[in-house]
């Protein structure tokens, strides 16, 4: 069967948005081998499986097959990065292949470690097995979670070394994607001075993710109040599930709201707001407990950004984004609020401000009692159902027993609970486990992991060391971006 046969890329995204794409090609891949498929996800793209993992689907993995009329490009933006802006970023190691239309939705194909590009910025364009490993096994937990995010269809080694604090085996990963466009985007175009090019990015990402606002009043208010939105609810549902992004600079913020760029991410282990895993965040401006004000204040750049078209009046302007930006907390609040909710099984009609008391306390004791943060709900869950013995072991203590009979009281729904609060989820120990393993050239643990993570509410027999906690010598956990 032919490429051509096999997938059509549309190049949209290059044809609309000339001025931020620059025709590329991936670099040649002379040992191409397959690590990871996502064949569900392979399948939903109209892609045969068994094909994808022969030679000419591997080749297409990579960017070196590519079906007529492709036009593989690295897409320009700017970003925020750690507070500093930088106007002129870009896929400095990454391509976009071009769009694929299925059962009416148009998602992106893309490659990252594929080599240099005129934005490689002094970088090798290169990517490491390990990292690319990371984002497959942490974007297939996030979506198995039910959390908006980009997904990751494969990763192809390259049988090239990759020179980092010692020389790695080589890695592209080719991923999925609503669209890369994102709040860097929208900060390259307005930094052009090329109003036609900002109004242009705009209707694309209007009528490619929220055709609604095309008949607003004013559309472009009108999107920008659909990310605040997405991008609240996203947020809230990482808070929810202990998950750390690790880096939430402008040009990793989606204008879909999914999740994107799984660099120095990682899932909480005991509950601390202080958390912090990136090995180059020192201040810890993203940590746990910052997401949601480091959104806001993303979004707040994307308002800037767009204030051209949002009014020709720069006041009205500035008090119109304003206005809509004050949405955000009043969305991400509710999506946490009737998250907690749900992961406590409370009924219906409780007083908010007794929920609140509840929560507060509860996140107090998790805190001071260093408790596992995925733990402690499936423990809540078994006392709910009169087995109190996990939660006494995880919660000692008169405060702790105290809250228990508390919740008790108002008879949480045990079944509800375990339909949200995951017993698997990727821990650090064991994906590093993992991925030391792939990278000397055992794939038995991350495959094992991988097929663990995507089903993480149901309890299975023979996989209790995956529902553990770290155990006490795994010590301070740092993850590093991997370029």
């Amino acid at each position: 069967m032919s490429i051509a046969a096999t997938v059509t890329l549309d190049n949209r995204f290059a044809r609309d948005l000339a001025e931020m794409a620059v025709p590329w090609q991936a670099e040649e891949v002379a040992e191409p081998r397959l690590l990871a498929l996502d064949a569900t996800l392979a399948a939903e793209l109209g892609f045969d499986p068994d094909w994808l993992r022969g030679p000419d689907g591997v080749r297409l993995l990579v960017g070196a097959a590519l079906p007529d009329g492709a036009t593989p490009v690295a897409q320009a933006y700017a970003g925020h990065q750690f507070g500093g802006f930088s106007p002129r970023l870009g896929d400095g190691r990454a391509l976009l292949l071009g769009e694929i239309g299925t059962g009416g939705q148009v998602r992106d194909l893309h490659l990252k470690g594929s080599g240099r590009t005129p934005f490689a910025r002094g970088g090798d364009g290169l990517a490491a097995v390990g990292p690319m490993l990371r984002e497959y096994v942490v974007s297939r937990a996030m979506h198995a979670l039910g959390i908006p995010t980009t997904r990751a269809l494969a990763v192809v080694a390259t049988g090239r070394p990759v020179r980092r604090e010692t020389l790695l085996p080589g890695a592209v990963l080719a991923r999925v994607a609503s669209s890369h466009l994102r709040v860097g985007s929208f900060q390259y175009a307005n930094v052009t001075g090329d109003v036609d090019l900002l109004r242009r990015l705009a209707d694309h990402a209007i009528a490619r993710h929220h055709p609604t606002a095309a008949g607003a009043d004013r559309p472009y208010l009108a999107l920008f109040e659909a990310v605040v939105d997405a991008q609240a609810s996203l947020v809230a549902q990482w808070m929810l599930a202990g998950f750390v992004h690790g880096v939430m600079n402008t040009d990793n913020m989606t204008i879909s709201g999914e999740t994107i760029d799984y660099g120095p991410c990682a899932f909480m282990d005991a509950y601390d707001p202080a958390t912090v895993y990136s090995s180059i965040d020192h201040g810890g401006r993203y940590a746990y407990g910052n997401q949601p004000v480091v959104a806001e204040w993303n979004l707040a750049r994307l308002a800037e950004a767009l204030l051209p078209l949002i009014d020709g009046e720069q006041e009205r302007a500035i008090e119109l984004a304003t206005d809509a930006l004050h949405g955000f907390r009043r969305r991400y609040d509710d999506v946490w609020s009737a998250g907690m909710r749900t992961k406590l099984g409370l009924p219906a009609g409780l007083d908010d401000e007794v929920v609140a008391a509840l929560v507060k306390d509860l996140l107090t004791l998790l805190e001071s009692g260093r408790v596992d943060h995925t733990s402690a709900y499936r423990a809540l869950a078994a006392a709910a159902r009169g087995d109190a013995e996990p939660v006494h072991r995880l919660l000692p203590g008169p405060l702790a027993g105290a809250w228990t009979q508390r919740w008790l009281a108002l008879a949480p729904d045990a079944d509800a609970m375990d339909r949200v609060n995951p017993v698997y989820i990727p821990r650090n120990h064991l994906v590093e486990e993992a991925l030391a393993a792939a990278t000397d050239g055992d794939l038995a643990p991350f495959t094992r992991l991988v097929d663990v993570v995507s089903d993480p509410y149901t309890e299975r027999p023979g996989l209790e060391r995956y529902a553990a906690p770290a155990p006490a010598d795994f010590g301070a956990y740092q993850t590093f971006c991997g370029t």
